[in-house]
This record gives C-alpha cells, structure tokens and sequence, in this order.
C-alpha cells in the first residue's frame, strides 16, 4: 500500500492541482460548499504521502518538515482554511518533484558512468568466438573488441592496436593509442582499431566498477556542514513547534501560529549542503577525479600545504633518452640502432628504454647480437653487425679498457648534474657517443603548481627517495619552496606529522606503495590513479584518474568553489527563512503564499548548486605566459 502511494505520487500530486483548479472555478461561480468539498478532496489526496513521511519520521524519533506540515494542514482544516491546505499540500509535493528531478541532474554525471557500463563480451572459448555477458568473463580469458566497441574488462594487449576513448576512466577526451603489452579498461571505448586482450581484473574488480562504487559512495556521504544541520534539525523542528504554541498563546491567532510553523520549516537549509556536494562530487568524476565524499571537499578547500612525491608525480615515472652526443663521425640513428640490438638481449630498465626508443623511431633492429654478455650492474658487451659494441657505465669502459677523453668525462658529468644517467655507448674500442636517460617532468606540471599557488597553496614540498641531484634539479625547474632527498616511506610520514604539528593543513600527492603511509596520514591524500597502484588509490582521498596534475588543480578549485556554493545555500536559506517569519508576524505573509515561497527558495538553493555541474577553474590571463616560461627553462 504505502510502495504505491510513494509510486502513483506525481499523478497524487497532478490530481491535487486539478482539484484546486475545479475548486477555484466554483468558488468563482459562487458554489461555496461544492468548492470546500473539492478542496478538502485536494487537500486529503496531495496530503496522504506527506502524513505517511511524517508517521514513519515519528516511528523512528525524528521531527521531520512533514510532521510540520502536516500539523500545519490539520490546524488548517480546524479552522476551514480548505484553500490554504490544499495549496501547502500540493506545493509541498511539486517542491519535493522538482528537488528530485534536479537532483536526478546533480547525479547525472554517476548516471552517465552507470550507463556506459559495458554488458558484453566477446571472448575466444575453445577456438571459437563467443559472445557473453560480462559477469561470465573470467581472468585469463582473451577477449576481443572491435572498431565503436566498449572493453569489458580490464586487461593487457595481447594482439592489435587501436586508439581507445578512455575519458570514462581519465576524463580524457582525446583517444589514447593502445598497443601491444598496454593497459585497458573497462568501460573505455575502442574508438577505431582492433584489439585482443588477456582480462586480468573482472567483475567488481574492475577499474570502472570501483569508480562508479566510489562516486556513489562518495555522493553518499556526509561534510562536516551537513552532519551539523542534521544535528541542528533535532533540536530546530521540535523547537519551532514550541515556538508556534507560543505565537498562539500570544496572539490568540491560531491561523498565524499554523503559518510561523509552515514557514519555519527549514527545508532549502537542509537540501542546501547535500546537493552542493553531490554536484561537486559529479563534476569530479566527470573530470577524471573521484572525490570520496563531502567531508573530503570541505577539508580540500582548507589545505594550505601541498606534499609531492616525485618520481610517477611531479615526473612521469617514465624515464626516456633525453639526449644522444656523438663523438665520432656517424649518424645518430646508427649508433642507436647498434646499441639497441645489444641491449636487446638485456632486461635492464635502462637498456629497455633505448630497445623502446629504436622501435618508437622505426630502426632495423631484427640483427641478432652475437657473443653478448650480460656484466649484471655494469652494462652489456656484444657483437652486432661484425662491429664489438661495449654499452654501459664508466666503471665498465674502465674494466674494457676503453679510453674516456676529458671531452667525453667532462659532458657525462654535465648531464648527471642536469638530473640524467649517462650511458656510454663504445664501438670498436672507442667511445662512439653518450645516451642520456632521464625521467621527464610532467608537461602539467609547471601551470598546475603556480594555478594551485594562485588559488590559495602557501606552501609546495617535495619528498623523493632520489638522490639530492636529482630532486634539486626538478625542485628548482618546478619552482618548489622546499624538498627533501633520499628519503624512506617512514621519514616521508615523519615529515607530514611535523608539518601537521606546526599548523599546516596538509595533503600529500603520490603514486607508490612507498607513497601510502605518507598519503592516509595527512588531512587529505592524493592518488595518481592510472599509473598508481592499487593500495595508493584505496588509501587516498582523492584519486586523479588521468595522472594528470591539472585534474588535481581542477580539484582543489572545485573543492572551493563546492564549500563556497554550500555557505551561499546555507546563508540564503536561513535570510529566507527570518525574512519570511517576520513577514507572519507582522501579518504581511499568509500560509498558501509563505509556502509558495518556501518551496521557491528550495529549488533555488538546489539550481544554485546545480552550476557545480558545469564549473571549470578559471585560468588567470598571466597564467599562460608564465606557464611557457617555465616549460621553456625546463627544456632549456
């Protein structure tokens, strides 16, 4: 009974309008008791789902705004104020129609995420291509997505290549090109191009379905703000009814007591918080940023301080050759070339990425080498294409003999102190020429710090477990105020505490396992989401999905521009409501009009949160030119 009451109540509430409508036209004509009869009709239909709310709020010890309004309608008919009671009733109930439909707009966002949830899978079962659905898809299974497809879960290419439209996952518009031995997930759309994968994370495990849990955890959640005004609404409700009982026991005006206790019902107080987050929250995930929860954004706004780590953070996490000096007379791509099919027969970080570069630059690197062998922690010595090719460290030129003039000595130690690793590439006997390696800074990096800086950051510090070169070169390109080297994940915890201890209000960014103590201690932790591991991401309070920096300063304006919507709501409620009950006392407010009102503030409170939805941070004029400055000296 009473889930078909909640279910029929807009066609309860248009049947109300109706009736109103009907019973206005006879009070035109003059038929004054066929219009009573049709009011009280209006009154009782649109008034049922609001006593319902108010006996189930009573059940559970709560003073509920419905309890008010029904009392409020029941003195209405005590005193014959039939138009008055079917007007509160079904404003009260268009008010709670518009509320859900922009609400239903503020949660938008995790509804577009739920709706691109992939239901199919095509997956490779004793030699034949099968379609499923996707709870049947188990790990290990190889899975195939072509051309406007959606991965179904996520996993590694095993075969293909393709350009994947991951803006669900990173909030990315533009198409990532996917191949062999990369990521995928699900969720992301193969925008053209074709791909097998192996599915590694299935079901619930999935990146996009943590996604979605999180955003509707999130949206769930309570700030600071709202658990207050729940608090507040216990003691207000009840103590608004009392002071209705004393406005009647002062004024002997039962029709002004019933309307004080209309209009005091703190409605667009109590909706103005929660919807402001829900916005806020939405418009992070649709940006690639997963905020979990409003407590969350209120103590983002507050942070003064912000910890990064470095390597996957402030750089890429992904060292590449920066730099590739000849000193002997020979083209550049032919020493690479030569060295990359030594390196072939390596599985050291640093000869991958030269085997990587060769490829990325389309070299013949097919030649296998011959007598190669492996000096673990010095280098590679191999034979390619009849010339003897040594690669490695000084220590291994040495131990080959191999001559390092002043020349070549004097530019590796130049690109050391620039922050990158000299490789030695020697043909022959001789040193042929210098590969430099080095992980980038991130291309964000620079506008994001000084964005985040104009918005209200005081203090930048980075913690690395680098050596000190290292971190002095990025700490100085970046424009950092302090940075500490060579530091173990207890210190990086130590450091946060005493800056927590000294009054900062602190939220550390990074990407590591080594990353997460220092993470869930602070105020607030941030995650690089693609390219962060999984206990990161879990321990952070805000995960950025794209491992973009410009997510984390959209972020920390949204986190602004979200508290600061919450107090508009909340002052323009609480004006609203004293303007209205001074408007009773002094006579000039009546019942049917003080709710019309009361309902209108309502749905104000709620569109102004719903410009939350579109909110993009505001790049100052100066910001691009002082951005490219910086890009400049970083690649300078």
């Amino acid at each position: 009974m009473l889930t078909a009451i909640h279910k029929h109540k807009n066609q309860m509430m248009m049947i109300s309008f109706i009736l109103i409508v009907l019973g206005g036209l006879f009070g035109f004509m003059g038929n004054g008791d066929i219009k009573a009869i049709v009011l009280i009709l209006a009154t009782i239909i649109a008034g049922i789902p609001i006593a319902i709310k108010a006996y189930q709020s009573l059940r559970m010890k709560a003073f509920s705004i419905e309890l008010l309004v029904t009392i409020a309608v029941l003195g209405a008919f005590y005193i014959q104020e039939f138009t008055e009671s079917s007007v509160v009733t079904f404003l009260f109930l268009f008010g709670d129609y518009l509320e859900r439909r922009t609400l239903e707009k503020t949660r938008s966002s995790l509804k577009r995420l739920v709706d691109m949830a992939p239901q199919e899978a095509v997956v490779i079962r004793n030699g034949n291509h099968v379609t499923i659905s996707v709870e049947e898809v188990e790990k290990g299974d190889h899975v195939l997505i072509r051309s406007g497809g959606k991965v179904p879960v996520d996993g590694r290419v095993i075969s293909g290549q393709a350009f994947l439209n991951e803006s669900s996952i990173t909030g990315e518009s533009v198409p990532s090109s996917k191949e062999i031995g990369d990521n995928v997930f699900s969720g992301t759309i193969v925008d053209h191009g074709y791909i097998e994968i192996v599915a590694e994370k299935v079901g619930d495990d999935t990146t996009f379905t943590k996604i979605i849990e999180l955003v509707e955890e999130a949206q769930e959640s309570k700030s600071k703000t709202e658990k207050f005004l729940t608090k507040f609404s216990t003691i207000y409700t009840p103590a608004v009814v009392a002071l209705s009982v004393i406005v009647y026991l002062l004024t002997k005006d039962l029709h002004m007591a019933i309307t004080f206790l209309v209009i005091a019902c703190p409605g667009a107080l109590m909706i103005g918080a929660p919807v402001s987050n829900v916005a806020g929250i939405g418009n992070g995930a649709k940006n690639g940023v997963l905020i979990k929860g409003g407590d969350v954004m209120e103590k983002f706004a507050k942070v003064n301080t912000l910890v990064f780590d470095k390597t996957g953070t402030l750089t890429k996490g992904k060292p590449e050759i920066t730099a590739i000096k000849l000193f002997k007379k020979m083209d550049t791509n032919d020493l690479l070339r030569l060295v990359a099919q030594a390196e072939t027969i390596s599985e050291h970080p640093l000869g991958q990425i030269i085997v990587k570069e060769a490829k990325e630059r389309k070299l013949n690197i097919t030649s296998k080498p011959k007598n190669g062998k492996i000096i673990k922690g010095n280098g590679i010595i191999a034979n390619v294409e009849g010339h003897d090719i040594v690669v490695g460290n000084q220590k291994l030129m040495k131990a080959e003999k191999i001559n390092i003039s002043k020349e070549v000595m004097s530019y590796a130690v130049s690109q050391g102190k620039a922050g990158n690793t000299a490789i030695f590439a020697a043909i022959n006997g001789e040193i042929a020429g210098i590969l430099s390696i080095a992980d980038q800074i991130r291309d964000d990096a620079p506008s994001s710090l000084v964005e985040m800086r104009k918005n209200g950051i005081k203090k930048i510090i980075m913690l690395t477990g680098d050596n000190q070169y290292t971190a002095e070169i990025v700490a100085k390109q970046l424009g950092i105020d302090e940075y500490h080297a060579e530091l173990l994940p207890e210190n990086k915890v130590e450091f946060v505490k005493k800056l927590k201890a000294e009054g900062h209000v602190v939220a550390m960014a990074g990407d590591g396992i080594n990353d997460a103590p220092a993470i869930a201690t602070a105020e607030v932790g941030l995650a690089m989401g693609e390219g962060g591991t999984d206990i990161s991401m879990e321990t952070a309070d805000i995960v950025l999905m794209a491992d973009k920096l410009t997510q984390l300063s959209h972020a920390y304006s949204l986190s602004k521009a979200t508290t600061f919507n919450m107090k508009e709501n909340t002052y323009f409620a609480v004006a609203i409501v004293f303007i209205l009950l001074l408007g009773v006392l002094n006579e000039s407010v009546h019942l049917a009009l003080g709710m019309f009102i009361h309902e209108a503030s309502v749905l104000l409170v709620i569109l102004n949160a719903m410009r939350l939805i579109k909110f993009q941070r505001k790049i100052s004029k100066g910001l691009a030119g002082l951005t490219a400055q910086l890009k400049g000296k970083i690649l300078t």
